[in-house]
């Protein structure tokens, strides 16, 4: 089982990456949302990933799925326990953010999640109804009504995953530091500047 790779970008194509590793390259499919965080990279740059494996009797050639967080890869296999979307399927589909997709589920929010790739309103019920009430893991608080002022999800991301992944702070718990320091701090531009204002404030104590 494969569960992680550190290697050298040999081949970049539309939806996959080939990856040298101890002088083996792996084929690893990419979800769009991964592929665009890898964007900048250029042939012969050395990536990180954490891999989906997926081989059955019925899908005998193994097939590895790339992510760049543990966070991603979890998501991902919550997703693909929802009847009709196999790991292929969730691959296409994974085109926005998984905070997005994870904020479509906790609001009901069927529309949303019929605009990934290949998802019907069918299916769409079909994951609100499996995954709903499951997703705070990683859903980012709602933008208008948690940071009403300089909201960025990509700064808030960054730092979700530094509180919780890194520093062991439960996601509520983070979510809620967030939040009241960003309403302290008013608009923020840098993840670094975030981070002062929480620890600034005392809020981790």
């Amino acid at each position: 089982m494969i569960g992680y790779i550190e290697g050298k970008l040999i081949k970049k194509e539309e939806d996959r990456i080939l990856l040298l590793a101890n002088q083996v390259g792996y084929e690893i499919l990419l979800p769009a949302m991964v592929m665009e965080s890898i964007r900048g990279e250029n042939i012969g740059d050395e990536i990180a990933l954490y891999i989906y494996f997926q081989q059955t009797e019925r899908q005998p050639k193994p097939v590895l799925i790339g992510f760049n967080t543990e966070e991603e890869k979890d998501f991902f296999q919550l997703f693909i326990s929802v009847e009709d979307i196999g790991p292929l399927k969730a691959v296409k589909a994974l085109n926005i953010s998984i905070s997005e997709i994870a904020n479509a589920i906790e609001s009901k929010d069927a529309a949303k999640l019929t605009s990934l790739k290949g998802i019907g309103s069918r299916t769409a019920k079909k994951i609100i109804a499996t995954l709903q009430g499951r997703m705070e893991k990683f859903a980012l608080p709602d933008a208008a009504e948690s940071f009403p002022v300089g909201y960025s999800e990509d700064v808030i991301k960054q730092v979700m995953e530094v509180l919780v992944s890194r520093l062991g702070h439960k996601t509520a718990d983070a979510r809620r530091m967030i939040s009241e320091a960003v309403k302290r701090r008013g608009p923020v531009i840098s993840a670094e500047e975030l981070f002062d204002e929480i620890y600034r404030s005392g809020v981790t104590e």
